[in-house]
């Protein structure tokens, strides 16, 4: 799979956090069975900018972690040769702070938004209960293959890295 990642400022940019969410993605679309020639795009920017495009594509006048636009989205006979799976926009500023709030990095944040985004891409969702099951364990399933597995303790749950 083709993955483009740019950023709405430089300063955003590290390349371990480029190369884990390459990893995530690859990993991911070896999972779900996603062509090789399929395009997707990631954007890493902070609150303010996702906080507009959820007011501008979704009418939220608020900020979120991560927003995904699939380029097919409701369409039922998607063409053979397309290519462009759509868009996932990751909010840095928030992945820094639910890091804090789950007791792991912020690498690991990201990786988990970037794998939340694809797979809403994909088509999953987690509005009602076997939904989200669905979509949990494939969130899973893609982060454990990738060595970033959740981790329970004394009964709570981590997104921690072991």
């Amino acid at each position: 799979m083709d993955i483009t990642i740019s950023y709405s400022d430089m300063k955003f940019y590290h390349s371990d956090l480029e190369e884990l969410i390459y990893r995530v993605l690859t990993k991911g679309a070896e999972l779900q069975n996603v062509s090789e020639d399929a395009e997707i795009s990631v954007l890493i920017c902070d609150a303010d900018t996702i906080h507009e495009l959820n007011k501008t594509y979704r009418n939220i006048d608020a900020p979120t972690d991560v927003l995904s636009f699939a380029l097919n989205e409701g369409e039922d006979d998607i063409p053979e040769e397309e290519r462009a799976l759509g868009d996932i926009i990751i909010n840095i500023d928030r992945a820094e702070w639910q890091a804090k709030e789950y007791g792991h990095s912020k690498e690991r944040e990201t990786a988990y938004l970037a794998v939340h985004g694809f797979l809403h891409i994909l088509g999953y969702d987690h509005y009602e209960a076997e939904e989200k099951k669905a979509m949990r364990k494939a969130e899973e399933d893609i982060l454990s293959a990738c060595g970033l597995e959740r981790i329970v303790t004394e009964g709570q749950l981590d997104r921690g890295k072991k």
